[in-house]
């Protein structure tokens, strides 16, 4: 029995060996350069199969709208599929798909992404079908006014008619007063109602010209060939006459705790505690990654397992860092089990926040974290399409294409303490949220 236990011992022992060391993956091989009409282009060449990747990252999304003029930036990854100089609606989707590629957008607070997949051969096609977009986009009233009304039906769906749908509108409402982080990306009824075409042109005069777009290649493709074909393509669209605006308010410190109550039409009251904290890329934003994992990731985090299977006051627990490119908040949601109240859940989940504070996480939970971070790492490099978003993401929010690579170190360096030292520097009293959401007609 004592060999067992000592061969036990030892294979546990260089089990978590193995899994502290984690093994860096190769770092990604990439050419960047800027076009004269100051597109950024990003190259990294794969030829493990024949197929390329694109992904074209325009630096605008719902952070860069105006109160009353919300909902644009994803109204035009709707547009931007409805017809151009030389390419009829929904077009470019089906001459895409009628080569074997694939194609799709999505927006963000921060960022416009449209991508394609296609067989390398037709990288030249692709290339012209984001070059003529680009260039001679058709927005008319009629066009304007139907994918208007898909996109309400598609904020009804998505928002209005689910339960708890509009739980994160309403949580960045409370937490922002001025930075437009307030309002969603879908946009406001109000809002899409009121808009107009020339509005909507001029922001798209504005935001998607070269100067504020991205394109990152990864694939099967010669670089300086590659690099022939967008200068002879995307190269042609003009730079544009003025700066694109960066006049984004800044949110204040909040200097005292915010409690609010409000009804919502929905089965059961749902209780927020949230901090603001600060924007990715930031050393701090690191261990608050970890911090957010430990708490709130998952059913075997201390949120999860503390509200629901061991005091059973919520029936759903989860959280969040929302760490994107101006500073965001942390929050963590219980969703309260009947027969518990509202202020039972807020100060369970208070209670969980504020022990990160005062007694360091465990080794094991923070390798576990680390662990955790570096599958993603690698798993993240398996397609091209994976590695096209992190070198995007790296150029766009980061400002640095280097971080693309050196956030594998960061996280790994990580230790118990900064994960202590962010929480304590954040998770402050003056510095929470605590909102209550009470089904309608219930008592407050």
């Amino acid at each position: 029995m004592k060999v067992r236990s000592f061969l036990a011992a030892t294979a546990f022992a260089c089990t978590a060996a193995a899994a502290a060391a984690a093994v860096r993956p190769p770092k990604l091989q990439y050419e960047m350069t800027t076009l004269p009409n100051g597109l950024t282009v990003v190259f990294e060449e794969d030829h493990s199969t024949p197929i390329v990747h694109l992904q074209l990252w325009y630096h605008v999304g719902s952070k860069n709208e105006k109160p009353g003029r919300t909902g644009f930036a994803h109204l035009f990854e709707h547009l931007m599929f409805k017809g151009s100089k030389n390419v009829m609606p929904e077009a470019h989707t089906s001459m895409i798909s009628s080569v074997g590629g694939q194609s799709n957008a999505y927006t963000t607070d921060d960022e416009t992404v449209f991508w394609e997949t296609v067989p390398a051969q037709y990288l030249p096609m692709t290339l012209w079908l984001e070059a003529d977009r680009m260039a001679s986009l058709r927005v008319d009233k009629e066009t304007f006014t139907n994918e208007r009304e898909v996109v309400k039906e598609e904020r009804r769906m998505r928002v209005d008619n689910q339960p708890y749908g509009r739980l994160n509108e309403i949580i960045y409402d409370q937490a922002f007063n001025v930075h437009p982080y307030k309002h969603p990306t879908i946009g406001s009824m109000a809002d899409l109602e009121s808009a107009s075409v020339d509005d909507v042109l001029d922001f798209f005069h504005t935001y998607y010209v070269p100067a504020n777009a991205t394109m990152v290649l990864v694939g099967d493709f010669d670089t300086t060939q590659a690099l022939q074909l967008v200068n002879q393509y995307l190269g042609r669209v003009p730079r544009a006459q003025k700066e694109v605006p960066r006049d984004i308010p800044k949110e204040p410190p909040q200097t005292q705790e915010k409690r609010v109550t409000l009804q919502q039409p929905w089965p059961l009251p749902a209780v927020v505690v949230a901090y603001h904290i600060t924007y990715d890329g930031n050393p701090d934003s690191y261990p608050l990654h970890i911090a957010a994992k430990v708490l709130s990731d998952g059913q075997s985090s201390r949120i999860y397992k503390k509200l629901v299977y061991e005091k059973q006051i919520a029936v759903a627990a989860f959280g969040n860092a929302n760490l994107i490119e101006d500073p965001n908040l942390f929050y963590a949601v219980a969703i309260v089990q009947q027969g518990h109240t509202p202020e039972e859940a807020s100060t369970a989940l208070i209670a969980e926040i504020e022990k990160l504070k005062t007694e360091p996480i465990s080794t094991r939970e923070l390798q576990r974290s680390k662990n955790q971070f570096a599958r993603d790492y690698i798993l993240g490099r398996e397609s091209n399409q994976q590695k096209a978003s992190t070198l995007a993401h790296a150029v766009v929010i980061h400002h640095d294409i280097k971080t693309a690579d050196g956030e594998f170190d960061i996280f790994q360096n990580i230790s118990v303490a900064d994960v202590q030292r962010v929480a304590r520097t954040y998770f402050r009293p003056e510095n929470r949220i605590v909102l209550t959401l009470m089904p309608s007609g219930a008592n407050q």
